[in-house]
């Protein structure tokens, strides 16, 4: 696996992590460590992650990278051990006694099967950090029922239902892993925290991020005030309260999203931009409560101003707009974003064939660099014997642990 970065210094360097994880959640935080220097293991049987063979509109194309194997499991790399025998537990259990960190994403009545909860593992080397993401959380009914993050994090946290407009015909669907990825942070971020803990005390211990907390944790506004005053209102944005904290559709059919909560500073300095200095002595919208209480009337003249010309046009316009305002950007143009380039958000990666493909990188710059992914997803138990041998196994041993089916 070739490396695209230094990871000299890096944050996590010297780290050892061991995944016992699939799919995004868990392993997007495997990710992110391998990205900020850990040495991360990832643990598969010998039928692999399922998500290698998950098959979705975003992997169908012919030479194109998978997204759903490279963005959760970059850097990494890959030993396949059959963890139902004794063998291939055990070989697990000496992993574990060099690790500093375990990650897995398995429900308990599968940890327990498998023997590596909390205390088989923790057993062998006390000092671990032991990191258990989950659907519903460690407690309570859910604590074995399976929960993607379409489901316990994005409709059961509360977003499906904040962002679909009253009376729509179907709901507001999440974007693929959204929740995952978010999650994966929380994650990486638990990690760093948890480590820094054992520096201080000696002590590993547990750490739990549910799917279900991460989906309710960017809703923290809405829940505070719900005792108080109810459901949130869900509001269309012809009845925004404020008219220039809102989205206006262009000439050629894309949007525009204001947000100055000042109103009052921007108010005027937007209507000359727009060429409407006629809604600036208009007593309808003469101050915020104006505008507030005649918003209807508002949004419709800002409607039809800016749908008078196109989203490039309105770039060129608004370029030196001191309030804050942004394009609706497709995922397509942010590859062609000077400000995205500039900043490393979406490095190069480089493949064994020597082409290559972008990657997001995680959302942390050290001492003004940006973290860049390490190398692409590993191949299923592409590196089972050079992992194994530095275990301590020889060759010999782990031809026939290999024959005995112990690594699948």
């Amino acid at each position: 696996m070739a490396e695209t970065a230094d990871t000299a210094g890096a944050p996590f360097d010297g780290v050892r992590v061991v995944e016992i994880a699939a799919w995004t959640f868990v392993p997007g935080a495997g990710a992110i460590l391998a990205d900020l220097g850990a040495d991360v293991i990832k643990v598969e049987p010998p039928t692999g992650d399922p998500q290698r063979n998950l098959q979705n509109a975003l992997n169908r194309t012919e030479g194109a990278p998978n997204p759903f194997l490279e963005v959760p499991n970059r850097g990494k790399r890959s030993i396949t051990l059959d963890l139902t025998t004794e063998a291939g537990h055990d070989l697990l259990l000496r992993l574990v006694e060099k690790a500093d960190v375990v990650l897995t994403s398995y429900l308990p009545k599968q940890r327990t099967k498998l023997r590596v909860d909390v205390d088989d593992l923790l057993a062998v080397n006390p000092r671990l950090v032991y990191i258990r993401g989950t659907g519903w959380g460690s407690k309570g009914a859910k604590t074995d029922v399976g929960g993607f993050d379409a489901a316990a994090a994005w409709s059961a946290g509360g977003t499906m239902h904040k962002l679909t407009p009253p009376g729509a015909d179907r709901p507001t669907m999440q974007p693929a892993a959204y929740y995952d990825l978010q999650g994966s942070s929380a994650i990486a971020g638990a990690v760093g925290m948890a480590l820094f803990r054992r520096e201080r005390t000696g002590k590993g211990g547990v750490v739990d991020v549910s799917l279900l907390n991460t989906g309710m944790w960017p809703l923290s506004p809405d829940l505070t005030a719900a005792p108080y005053i109810g459901e949130m209102p869900r509001q269309n944005r012809t009845d925004s309260p404020n008219p220039i904290v809102n989205a206006y559709r262009t000439k050629d059919d894309r949007w525009i999203n204001l947000v100055c909560l000042q109103a009052q500073r921007f108010w005027g300095e937007l209507c000359a931009l727009i060429d409407r200095v006629d809604l600036i002595v208009d007593e309808r919208f003469a101050d915020d409560l104006a505008r507030y209480t005649n918003r209807g009337e508002c949004i419709a003249e800002l409607d039809k101003a800016f749908a008078e010309h196109t989203l490039d046009e309105w770039r060129h316009i608004l370029a030196d707009f001191s309030g804050v305002w942004a394009a609706a950007a497709t995922v397509a143009e942010l590859h062609d974003d000077t400000q995205v380039l500039d900043n490393g958000y979406l490095p190069e990666v480089a493949r064994d064939d020597g082409s290559s493909f972008r990657l997001v990188a995680p959302p942390y710059h050290f001492d003004g660099e940006p973290t860049t992914p390490r190398g692409t997803a590993p191949r299923l138990g592409q590196h089972t014997e050079e992992i194994l041998l530095e275990a301590g196994l020889s060759t010999e041993q782990i031809t026939t642990h290999r024959e005995s089916g112990a690594l699948g």
